[in-house]
């Protein structure tokens, strides 16, 4: 049995509503990285999302007012690193404005193309950006697979209800 929606508490669209409903969407936690002109850029996203496999494409989204976002316009390859529990913390500095996210005690390296690749994540990819679409105050990145690997152990990390969380059996 299931239960019938109230239509009496529905509100019109807006910022807000779509957070509220968000925040009841558990997401997969990722950071994008890219070389800047100034050093790496990253930042935090839960919109990662495989688009093709054949060719290998992924998409994720991004703010045009965030700090990351005049890199990310002009890279032409985007490191992907999908996190794992044990990250809490590396998601949260990544999160944080103004914060020094490539300083200790995270842990990189320059990885193929320049991209900065993360340490000690469950998985990671090497991607080069095909496509950036408009979409509101954001921009749908879609970059295609050029190399990775998966075999980073443990479990990975989830963001539910404005925190991030182990993933629960």
């Amino acid at each position: 049995m299931t239960a019938t929606p109230d239509l009496g508490t529905a509100r019109l669209a807006s910022p807000d509503l779509l957070r509220s409903v968000f925040r009841r969407h558990a997401a997969g936690v990722a950071v994008i990285t890219a070389a800047g002109d100034s050093g790496p850029v990253g930042f935090t996203a839960t919109s990662l999302t495989s688009v093709s496999a054949e060719p290998p494409i992924v998409s994720f989204g991004i703010g045009t007012g965030a700090s990351s976002w005049p890199a990310m316009s002009a890279t032409g390859h985007v490191g992907v690193h999908v996190l794992g529990e044990h990250q809490q913390e590396l998601a949260a500095t990544f999160a944080k404005s103004g914060a020094d996210r490539f300083g200790a005690p995270t842990r990189w390296r320059e990885g193929p193309e320049g991209v900065p690749v993360l340490d000690d994540v469950l998985a990671w990819l090497v991607c080069r950006v095909v496509a950036r679409v408009p979409a509101g105050d954001h921009r749908i990145v879609l970059a295609e697979v050029v190399v990775g690997d998966h075999s980073g152990p443990g479990r990975p990390l989830v963001y539910h209800q404005g925190r991030f969380n182990g993933l629960r059996d």
